[in-house]
């Protein structure tokens, strides 16, 4: 799921190559928080939330069979 979200950032972002994305797993829980310049999250959050929530929509799809919660976030770096 990491390399999925961090494909779909690039395509969106003006800077693909300072997009990272780390994922920390839990138990019941997985976090992945996309790291990308200032300038960007705008352009991955989409206007009204849109692209960021069809990204949650996918991975809740794909956790669904694992029976974990996946949690995206996107987080800015200089």
């Amino acid at each position: 799921m990491k390399d999925l979200v961090e494909q779909i950032a690039r395509r969106f972002a003006d800077h693909p190559d300072r997009i990272s994305v780390t994922e920390i797993v839990g138990r019941q829980t997985d976090l992945l928080e996309v790291h990308c310049n200032n300038g960007d999250i705008g352009r991955i959050i989409g206007r009204n939330g849109k692209t960021i929530s069809a990204m949650r929509v996918i991975l809740n799809a794909l956790s669904s069979k694992s029976k974990k919660r996946v949690v995206l976030e996107v987080v800015g770096k200089e």
